[in-house]
């Protein structure tokens, strides 16, 4: 008789505090008393229920620094964004070896799969090199190209390597019709985000490359399209949309700072109605709570096709006057010799060039020396600026210039130019 009269008790209790609790008014949002004056702006807080934050990684590769990739991973858990994106050259490829392809994406795994949110691939030249590679990706990751919706945005992955081999990068009909498919499919959304490794509309060929077809079928319709690739980066106007090209998360860069777009960052995006904000977040500016620097044992490519460098310092003069903003290029007459170094002058007309680290030098050897005076740099629609100067110092073909790097001199060297 007691246990049951403990029991109905409890039930009484309990109905009690059920009764209760819904003749509670819920805890409004902002619970503050208000006054005639107050200490905020306006209590209309930036939290829609529609808007949303994720953030985009760029290029590792080309010869990838030790540790900055592997710390971007702990950077971005600190960050905690909904989901991250790629834009491709995740691994350094560039090989039949299967063997060897599958160590680098076991280690790259290792890397993602310490996230506390989703990471979505992006295929670049360096992961999908040959057939053998685009073997392993359909494999390990299955579609090279793809989409989704998440809160009435459209997000669309597209492979730049459709087939691989070409230099300018290619998307096939295959793709294309699929791509017009998907955009028919979700004409209703507020906006479409593009993500491909390499930025098609600044190569050469935009219809044998299919990026013509591509932006055809965007037109109209609100888009913002995200790239990689060139490891420098820059903003431009295309097609009534904004394109990004971004900079590197541990790739091989000069690191020249953001006059030359050769940044480590991540691109922190937040969805709103008007379209995507960008923030370019550096990645040596995001520390834990304790400053401390986070620790890896990503090793890195450091003397990825290489060769040892010497300062060369150069004064450039436009009719016996300094010349500021001038880019100045050294070419190899050594075609085994990748690559260029490269500088923009200062006020004073001076520069220390740069091949493969910030104002390392060029290898020692002969080289064509061109200058060009674009502005700007370059169009919004990813051309060239119109040079400034004649057009005989801009071609290694034509230029006056040829010049020797010494190992054991000093490269301290002077161009004059004239106007006419």
């Amino acid at each position: 008789m007691k246990r049951l009269l403990a029991g109905l008790a409890a039930l009484a209790l309990l109905g009690l505090s059920v009764v209760w609790s819904r003749t509670q008014s819920p805890r409004p949002e902002f619970d503050f008393a208000v006054e005639k004056v107050n200490p905020y702006t306006h209590v209309n807080f930036n939290n829609r229920p529609d808007e949303f934050q994720f953030a985009i990684v760029s290029d590792r590769t080309g010869g990838h620094r030790p540790k900055i990739f592997s710390r971007a991973i702990e950077q971005l858990n600190l960050l905690q964004p909904e989901f991250v994106l790629s834009v491709g050259d995740l691994i350094e490829g560039y090989t039949t070896d299967k063997k060897q392809v599958d160590r680098e994406w076991r280690e790259f795994q290792i890397y993602t799969s310490r996230l506390q949110m989703p990471f979505f691939y992006v295929p670049g030249n360096h992961d999908i090199t040959n057939k053998v590679m685009a073997e392993i990706w359909k494999n390990r990751f299955g579609k090279s190209y793809y989409s989704f919706v998440t809160r009435d945005v459209l997000f669309v992955v597209l492979n730049s390597e459709d087939p691989p081999g070409f230099r300018y990068g290619r998307i096939s009909a295959e793709q294309t019709t699929w791509l017009k498919e998907t955009l028919d499919k979700y004409k209703s959304v507020a906006w479409t985000l593009v993500l491909v490794h390499k930025p098609m509309w600044i190569m050469p060929d935009l219809n044998e490359n299919g990026w013509l077809e591509v932006e055809k079928v965007l037109t109209g319709r609100k888009h913002t399209v995200f790239a990689g690739h060139v490891h420098r980066y820059q903003k431009f106007r295309r097609n009534d949309s904004n394109y990004y090209m971004l900079g590197t998360t541990g790739g091989v860069s000069r690191l020249r700072g953001p006059e030359y777009g050769e940044i480590d960052h991540i691109v922190w995006v937040t969805m709103k109605k008007e379209g995507p904000v960008l923030a370019n977040v550096l990645l040596e500016g995001i520390l834990p709570e304790d400053l401390s620097v986070i620790p890896s044992d990503e090793e890195g490519i450091t003397q990825y096709m290489r060769r040892p460098t010497y300062p060369v310092t150069v004064k450039v003069t436009l009719d016996g006057q300094p010349l500021p903003g001038a880019l100045v290029t050294f070419h190899s007459t050594d075609a085994t010799l990748r690559g260029t170094a490269d500088g923009l002058t200062g006020s004073d007309g001076r520069v220390q060039l740069s091949s493969y680290a910030a104002y390392d030098g060029t290898p020692a050897g002969e080289f064509k020396v061109t200058v060009e005076l674009r502005k700007p740099l370059f169009l919004p629609d990813g051309q060239r600026g119109p040079n400034q100067l004649p057009a005989k110092y801009a071609d290694p073909q034509t230029t006056p210039f040829t010049v020797e790097v010494f190992a054991d001199k000093t490269n301290d060297l002077l161009f004059n130019l004239t106007s006419k």
